[in-house]
């Protein structure tokens, strides 16, 4: 994937590869792949491919995003049915679609005389005014989407990411725009981001981590699953909302916390500036486009869009700003309208009010907050004890209230200045300073460093991923010590059970079929107490080496459902232990952690 290219549409992508020919769908990532080698010109909203010296392919992307086939042409013989179009639309990112216009009532009551049925209505839906209120169900058209986009994503599971071309992404990007068109946006987006997660892995994009695609992949394969049964509440849960809605929110008074810097594996980079208001509520303020680490560094010192601010990102981080007409989403992130007016205003320190009450929060509530559905970031007062060699590199070693944590860098690239940050506080050990950091759900206490106080002003700080610390920035007379290897922990041997899940994440159905006996991992597994965890991993490598043979003895071809189901049995319980090992090592509390090892009994109900 190339961040060259603009983001095109879901149902666009879809729509181009599903009308190759089969023999040319047999060509489509060689065709990517091909494509991605060629350099893309951009000129305004065009985007102009050299595909060889006779052929371009041109995307017109209006607004920023390719929202019909129509705009990727090819002036090549065999368009528009050809390669190059739906190649261009499979190596670009994926936008976000906007949702479809909510019918008004009288079209609501021709859905149910057999149009297209209204999210949320029809005889299933609808409460009887005449009679005892019925329970609220999703509708047949969500039955339908939910199941093609369970199909279809198990159809990518059942390949993994390393054999996932861009015909088996089609498929899912079509159930994606089925489930939006259904009213199913959290199916939709789940899909998607299973998608960008696949492209980041097959791209070998420096920024792709494996747990996240596993992750997004156990997201949509359990809202598909458990839809179908859920009513009321939960429904409307696993519904989700289309967009997230901006509200409006008056006037308000913010003051600068940090700056940091985003770089995804889906080929977006920039900034992002986190603000609190005098009751410590969080908001930001975000200028994130497709990039890679040059335009992270260099969104720092662009000017933050709201209002008429000339305030840089890098600026606001320790500055204020006083809003009038604010509009809110829900994550808090401002909105930039034309009714919003921003002035400038004078920002605060760490230790002094209203930002110091961050602070005051116990590091075990606010954990318990970030596992329960909260914001993530961790304000943390901690005490540098020297460092640690991990196989990913060097983490900071620091006491948290009597807590050993380790602090690890938001990013890897080494054109930011995060890794070299991290080395030179390690020489200012023994100093007690305020941190931002981002919680890392493992059951050791770990968190992400994104902010620090300046080891030798407390009326400063550092943002790790903009500002350079320089030995003279540090005590007098500090030195790095020598990173200390990372010392062996009796700790659950739950990775037996998840490298697997991993591993088919990776390499799909075929690597757990050939891995062979398991058993001696299903046995540590029941003599230390995880039951479950056993038995759920012989039923994982029983589903992947269940292949059925015909009377000729040839391969019947496989249940990718039955493999689906087993594989999210093991990343739903994993997933709930290492929330309730993650909870108990920051002696936080969360809702829903299980107090005992989760059943097969229960992990099949949900």
């Amino acid at each position: 994937m190339t961040p060259d290219l603009p983001p095109v549409a879901p149902s666009v992508t879809a729509e181009l590869v599903e009308a190759l020919s089969p023999r040319l769908r047999k060509r489509l990532d060689a065709g990517v792949t091909k494509l991605v080698a060629r350099p893309a010109v951009r000129e305004g909203d065009t985007v102009r491919i050299a595909v060889d010296d006779e052929t371009d392919v041109v995307l017109h992307a209006p607004g920023g995003t390719v929202t019909g086939a129509d705009a990727i042409r090819c002036g090549c013989l065999l368009a528009p049915d050809c390669l190059h179009r739906a190649a261009a639309a499979s190596a670009a990112p994926v936008a976000d679609e906007a949702p479809p216009p909510s019918p008004a009532p009288a079209e609501a009551a021709e859905a149910r005389e057999g149009t297209e049925p209204v999210p949320g209505t029809g005889p299933a839906a609808q409460p009887d005014r005449t009679g005892p209120a019925e329970t609220e169900t999703a509708t047949a058209e969500q039955h339908a989407a939910a199941r093609t986009v369970r199909d279809a994503a198990a159809a990518v599971l059942e390949a993994g990411a390393d054999g996932a071309g861009a015909v088996l992404q089609a498929g899912l990007l079509h159930a994606a725009h089925t489930a939006r068109l259904a009213g199913l946006p959290r199916a939709s987006a789940a899909a998607v981001s299973v998608v960008t997660g696949v492209r980041a892995a097959r791209s070998a994009d420096p920024g792709y981590r494996l747990a996240d695609l596993a992750g997004a992949l156990a997201d949509v394969l359990g809202v598909a699953h458990r839809l179908p049964h859920a009513t009321g509440p939960d429904l409307t849960e696993l519904r989700g909302t289309a967009r997230q809605p901006y509200r409006p929110d008056g006037s308000l008074r913010l003051y600068g916390l940090f700056s940091e810097l985003v770089l995804t594996a889906t080929g977006y980079a920039g900034a992002v500036t986190w603000t609190a208001d005098a009751d410590g509520r969080l908001y930001t303020v975000s200028d994130v486009a497709p990039g890679g680490p040059a335009r992270a560094t260099g969104a720092a010192d662009r000017a933050v869009r709201i209002g008429d601010t000339a305030l840089t990102h890098r600026e606001l981080s320790r500055a204020g700003l006083a809003v009038s007409g604010a509009t809110v989403s829900p994550t808090g992130r401002l909105g930039a309208g034309a009714g919003v007016r921003a002035v400038r205003a004078s920002g605060a320190a760490w230790h002094a009010e209203p930002l110091d009450r961050l602070w005051a929060v116990p590091a075990a509530e606010q954990v318990a907050r970030a596992l329960n559905g909260g914001q993530d970031l961790l304000f943390l007062e901690v005490t540098l004890t020297g460092t640690v060699r991990e196989t990913t590199g060097d983490c900071l070693l620091a006491d948290c209230a009597g807590l050993p944590l380790r602090l690890a860098t938001a990013h890897d690239d080494p054109s930011l200045p995060h890794r070299d940050n991290l080395r030179l506080l390690a020489a200012a050990r023994g100093s007690r300073l305020r941190i931002v950091a981002r919680l890392v759900p493992e059951p050791l206490p770990r968190a992400l460093l994104l902010a620090v106080e300046h080891p030798t002003d407390p009326a400063a700080r550092v943002d790790l991923g903009l500002d350079r610390l320089r030995h003279a920035d540090l005590p007098a007379g500090a030195v790095a010590p020598p990173a200390e290897a990372a010392p062996t922990a009796d700790e659950v041997p739950l990775h037996l059970l998840r490298r697997r899940v991993h591993q088919a994440v990776s390499g799909g159905r075929r690597v757990l079929a050939s891995a062979g006996s398991v058993s001696g991992d299903a046995v540590r597994l029941r003599r230390l107490g995880l039951a479950t965890a056993g038995d759920l991993l012989d039923d994982l490598h029983a589903a992947a080496a269940d292949r059925s043979r015909d009377a000729f003895g040839r391969l019947l071809p496989a249940d990718t459902d039955h493999f689906a189901r087993a594989w999210l049995a093991a990343a739903v319980y994993t997933d709930a232990v290492e929330r309730a090992l993650c909870a108990g090592g920051w002696g936080a509390a969360t809702t829903g952690t299980p107090s005992s090892e989760p059943s097969s009994a229960t992990l099949a109900r949900g």
